[in-house]
């Protein structure tokens, strides 16, 4: 999204929120960190004279989507979510669908398991319940806390990433189940596709339910979107 702004020469800032240690260089302006709410985003809206906003967050990202979804009420401010499709579960697959971390815990058999918890560090804390498992945790930077899961080894590693190194993750680390949320698209779903490889079980996380928005599924869309928006204050 970011490189066909800049390539259409708009004026444009890209937002991080500020999770990751070293994001990914963008060709646009960059700003970091949260906003204070729905407040500070309807103040930034208003002080930056933002005149459209697309909602390119992860799908898990729930909280920042609804502030966005408020804001741009509040201030008049059109807004257009870019939602990449969520993965589908295919002949033969072995899914069991949750709606939250807590239900992915539970959904874990109680015998020991060897995990491959591929969610991320912001809700680990879940699996806590269910210590009795071996996770194998894959994130971008290394944890600033203490983990309470006492049988977690940890990979730090950044996608996009391929489905022969997952497969050959999955068989290092002895995995018997593999638990992750449903972000869609195709720089995390090398590990759905080697799960399905070597047939393994999968608890698949189902995403946070969000108000109605205008949802877009491509960047061309969003783009397209943008013109005829700009278009509509001329």
């Amino acid at each position: 999204m970011a490189q066909a702004l800049a390539a259409a020469g708009m004026d444009a800032v890209y937002s991080y929120a500020g999770r990751t240690a070293e994001p990914a260089p963008q060709p646009l302006p960059r700003r970091t960190g949260g906003f204070g709410g729905v407040e500070g985003l309807v103040t930034y809206l208003r002080a930056e004279v933002i005149t459209e906003v697309i909602d390119a967050t992860h799908p898990f990202a729930a909280e920042m989507s609804r502030h966005a979804i408020e804001a741009c009420a509040t201030v008049g401010v059109p807004l257009a979510a870019l939602e990449r499709s969520p993965w589908r579960p295919e002949p033969g697959d072995r899914w069991t669908v949750v709606a939250d971390e807590a239900a992915a815990a539970l959904a874990l058999p109680p015998q020991p398991q060897r995990v491959f918890l591929a969610i991320g560090r912001q809700t680990l804390s879940a699996f806590a319940s269910a210590a009795q498992h071996h996770y194998l945790l894959r994130l971008v930077d290394p944890p600033t806390a203490a983990l309470r899961l006492p049988k977690a080894e940890i990979v730090i590693d950044r996608g996009p990433f391929r489905v022969e190194g997952d497969v050959t993750l999955l068989r290092q680390h002895h995995i018997d189940i593999v638990v992750a949320k449903n972000s869609g698209g195709e720089g995390a779903r090398a590990k759905v596709d080697a799960a399905r490889q070597l047939g393994l079980p999968m608890v698949m996380i189902g995403r946070p339910a969000l108000p109605a928005r205008l949802t877009l599924a491509s960047v061309a869309e969003v783009m397209n979107w943008l013109a005829h928006s700009a278009l509509r204050r001329v």
